[in-house]
């Protein structure tokens, strides 16, 4: 299974026994919408929903940080989601937000055959295809899991490479974020980006239909914003969201050695001491 599947692709899948289907849309708080209540009134037949809002460090400050593993696994258990299966995940949100399911399935706790449905939700509907309500019923399964710590960047990690330059910073937040014209919705979080970062607002990754541009048209826009695909990349955000845009985006193109930022700038803007730039990159 490729890591992006079409909606042809899905509709003619539902029903294997090894496939299971994840709604992921996730909302902000400001956006005043309930996406477990979406997913009831419709979703894709089988899908089971995944509270993205809920699968966090709860002890952590800030708002999308990674949980243990141990609760990782035991959430996914809990949705049917278990060694062998063929995962399919997609969204209805505008943070495009299967990304960060993708990313901490697939890339930090060691799940196999994990994929996301290109146009995801929207797409779905305007082909016209079916839809159901309420809750499937589950049968939990064993999920193997393990943390691989090389997906994952940290504070004290961006810090050093402000010196070491090793790794590209790419902030997938829109330009008035980056360049601090506007500021951070959060408060007491400063405006402005990580010093040497690139800007790459997510929504360019995709088509104008919501789906993800491929081959040159999906290079074109890493390459536009000043990024050498030839070298390592973390990416960044707000909050850990949309950061994982870039990394599925990157992953599409082939690269491996990209990682993501999980505290992003809710960790880095709170901080009085590290250091913050205005204006373009």
């Amino acid at each position: 299974m490729d890591s992006l599947v079409t909606t042809d692709w899905l509709a003619k899948e539902l029903g294997a026994s090894d496939l299971r289907v994840v709604d992921a849309t996730l909302f902000l708080p400001s956006d005043n919408r309930n996406p477990q209540a979406d997913y009831e009134a419709a979703h894709i037949p089988g899908a089971v929903f995944m509270d993205l809002a809920e699968i966090v460090d709860a002890s952590s400050p800030l708002p999308m940080m990674l949980p243990k593993a141990e609760k990782f696994a035991s959430r996914m258990q809990s949705l049917g989601l278990g060694d062998g299966s063929r995962i399919v995940l997609y969204d209805n949100s505008p943070y495009k937000s299967a990304s960060r399911a993708w990313w901490m399935l697939s890339e930090v706790f060691g799940a196999h055959g994990v994929a996301i449905l290109d146009g995801g939700f929207a797409k779905w509907q305007a082909e016209g295809r079916p839809v159901e309500s309420g809750k499937p019923s589950i049968r939990h399964r064993h999920f193997t899991v393990w943390k691989n710590e090389k997906a994952v960047r940290d504070k004290t990690q961006i810090l050093a490479n402000l010196d070491s330059g090793a790794e590209q910073i790419v902030d997938a937040r829109g330009a008035a974020r980056f360049t601090g014209d506007e500021g951070d919705p959060r408060p007491n979080v400063a405006k402005g980006h990580i010093p040497g970062s690139f800007n790459l607002p997510y929504g360019q990754l995709f088509n104008a239909d919501g789906s993800w541009k491929q081959g040159d048209d999906l290079r074109q826009a890493f390459e536009a914003a000043g990024i050498d695909l030839s070298r390592p990349l973390v990416a960044s955000c707000g909050s850990g969201l949309t950061a994982a845009n870039i990394v599925f985006g990157a992953h599409l193109l082939g690269k491996t050695d990209i990682a993501l930022y999980d505290g992003s700038w809710s960790d880095w803007g709170s901080d009085p001491d590290t250091p913050k730039a205005l204006g373009a990159a």
